[in-house]
């Protein structure tokens, strides 16, 4: 009995030696599933490559320096070509389009390497010309123009055939290359300030454009980018404009009624058909009565004078 009695602590030694070490063997196993699933996502991971970004809102015509310049990580397969790992192989380069803030900052959108100077020159396209329109605000649309931008040019002068004021789209779909503001001294010898926008224009446009600044005052319409059809136009006199506002004052059934009715016919009217000539018939001659006995009857006999 004692020898019993002495196996008893032996044998619950061996069985809680035998718990313990399955329950450490199954917390091992579950320790080891995650870094079997971290190592099959990271064999899973797509390649990424550290890629030359915008540490800010980059303009065109700027030359790049470490300061405009940072790194972020993409995905390899999802840039497209032409981008920079290494930040010192852009340093004096410039852009020729503008480049937000963590963009890749990509070869097509830089010019030349032998191009070193910035400016409007750098981003000028190839057979354009930059032509810089002063004004104020009212002809920038109060600010709300700026580089990129779409723009109408229009102008009013006296019409050479009758003298009289008119005003005439003359430019459309320039491109606003620059926008900026100088100092210009005034006839009573102060200063003030005049905005400058500069167009990219063809150089038949450059003639037709300075003209007409010359000649007349200038005036910007802000365009839809996306909106590249031509638009035709009469230009507006004080006729036309005096015109339109009296069809305003119409009844707008009438107005429509009208624009209809003008559509419809004809610029030339036709010459109206010659009416048919109408002869009249002359008057008969009169009658004479003669009553007449014949075989022993009395018959009428009828005889025109």
């Amino acid at each position: 009995m004692g020898r019993w009695k002495a196996l008893i602590p032996i044998g619950l030694a061996l069985i809680i030696a035998v718990v313990g070490s399955i329950f450490i063997y199954n917390w091992m196993q579950q320790q080891a599933v995650p870094e079997r699933v971290t190592e099959e996502i990271r064999r899973e991971r797509p390649e990424t490559v550290q890629v030359a970004v915008a540490a800010a809102d980059i303009g065109a015509g700027e030359r790049l320096n470490g300061e405009m310049i940072q790194t972020a990580e993409f995905i390899r397969g999802s840039l497209p070509q032409g981008y920079f790992t290494d930040p010192n192989e852009l340093q004096g380069r410039i852009t020729l389009t503008p480049i937000r803030i963590k963009e890749p900052i990509i070869e097509h959108r830089l010019a030349p390497t032998d191009v070193r100077r910035g400016g409007v020159s750098a981003v000028i396209s190839e057979g354009k010309r930059a032509v810089a329109l002063g004004g104020d605000k009212v002809i920038g649309i109060s600010g709300f123009i700026h580089p990129g931008n779409r723009v109408d040019i229009l102008v009013t002068w006296p019409d050479p055939d009758s003298g009289e004021q008119i005003t005439k789209l003359v430019l459309e779909n320039i491109l606003v290359l620059a926008t900026g503001t100088i100092m210009q001294e005034t006839e009573q010898g102060t200063t003030s300030p005049v905005d400058v926008y500069t167009v990219e224009v063809t150089p038949e446009e450059a003639e037709i454009l300075t003209h007409s600044r010359n000649q007349g005052r200038i005036q910007l319409t802000l365009r839809n980018p996306v909106d590249s059809e031509p638009v035709l136009t009469e230009g507006a006199t004080a006729k036309v404009v005096m015109d339109h506002l009296r069809l305003r004052a119409q009844d707008p059934t009438q107005v429509a009624a009208r624009t209809v009715q003008d559509e419809q016919e004809p610029a030339v009217r036709p010459a109206p058909a010659p009416r048919p000539r109408v002869v009249a018939k002359p008057a008969p001659p009169p009658e004479t009565i003669v009553e007449v006995i014949q075989g022993g009857k009395l018959v009428e006999r009828k005889f025109q004078d």
